[in-house]
């Protein structure tokens, strides 16, 4: 809710003047990392775009979405990420190459802001406006907005939705994918403030937060059920948890009585729903997260100052009735 080129990894100091003139049309070079990709669009704007990942399916629906902008906006981009989402040093190392390359703009995703700082710094220094996107770059003023999924709104839907799918009371858990990270924090507090809002007779009898571990879920999930054997519906906050919760459901033969109602896609949650064990999920947009986000940034070039510190790039709730509508399979990704 992640083919391969590489940047150029060093230029020597004599054709840096060279590299301000022509990065527009650079189309990239080899390198040292899966995750580095050459540029996509045309046009005399270049725009770097650095993710928190490269391989995974969600990552991959970003560049998409990135990509086609570039192509209807007339510009050009690159795409770069780590192969896995804690390679720090690895993105650091990717926007020092894009700082060389000197854009007219960074769309960046932060695995660590505080790690990251000085390299932004120079950015802002260099008078190129950084726009965040995703999780953006917490701590940090530097970027002129964020781009990213409304994660309290979007986990009230499926607290709506599952409340909905259980009459408006009964038992509910909650797995959740982290208590330390932003989306996590913000997911739990969108369901549960949903659940307190709109649904009094709905109660939350336990919440329990697993690292994105899916085994570790799994048990969580199945611990759950045998401590509440009247529970009704379990929300999980990532795809993780919605797989794990949904075959603890299965092992204990509860899927008649027990709602599953998760978070993202993917292609072992989407098929869940297609056999009736999850009942839906929302999916974030991750195309067009890619998509505004460098829209956004050739704004701001252009001299149109974001009209708010963070836009919400949309989140679809999905399930077997609309999953095959043009739009969501935009958003899934599998």
């Amino acid at each position: 809710m992640r083919a391969t080129h590489h940047l150029i990894a060093a230029l020597s100091a004599a054709a840096l003047s060279v590299a301000g003139l022509a990065a527009c049309s650079d189309s990239g070079s080899s390198g040292a990392s899966s995750g580095d990709a050459g540029s996509s669009g045309g046009g005399d704007t270049y725009i770097a775009v650095v993710a928190k990942g490269y391989a995974s399916p969600f990552w991959a629906a970003v560049k998409s979405g990135s990509e086609d902008a570039a192509k209807d906006l007339g510009i050009s981009i690159t795409f770069n990420g780590p192969d896995t989402e804690t390679d720090t040093p690895r993105q650091n190392d990717q926007l020092n190459q894009a700082l060389v390359k000197r854009p007219a703009a960074l769309v960046f995703a932060a695995l660590d802001s505080t790690a990251q700082a000085s390299v932004l710094q120079q950015f802002k220094d260099a008078n190129i406006p950084v726009v965040a996107f995703d999780s953006g770059v917490p701590g940090s003023d530097i970027p002129v907005t964020t781009v990213a999924t409304d994660n309290k709104a979007a986990a009230a839907k499926g607290a709506e939705e599952l409340s909905g799918l259980l009459g408006a009371k009964g038992k509910v858990a909650i797995i959740c994918h982290s208590q330390t990270s932003v989306t996590g924090q913000d997911r739990e507090q969108g369901f549960r403030d949903w659940i307190a809002e709109n649904a009094p007779d709905v109660e939350i009898v336990d919440v329990q937060y697993n690292n994105s571990d899916q085994a570790v879920a799994q048990q969580q999930a199945a611990a759950i059920l045998q401590a509440h054997p009247d529970l009704n519906g379990i929300f999980a906050t990532d795809d993780d948890g919605a797989v794990a919760a949904a075959q603890a459901v299965k092992t204990a033969g509860r899927t008649d009585a027990v709602k599953v109602v998760g978070f993202d896609s993917g292609a072992p949650q989407i098929e869940l729903i297609k056999e009736g064990v999850i009942a839906g999920s929302i999916t974030q947009n991750p195309y067009q997260m890619g998509y505004d986000a460098v829209k956004t940034a050739l704004d701001v070039v252009n001299g149109k100052a974001p009209a708010e510190e963070f836009m919400d790039s949309g989140f679809y709730w999905y399930d077997a009735t609309n999953l095959e509508d043009p739009e969501i399979q935009k958003a899934v990704y599998e």
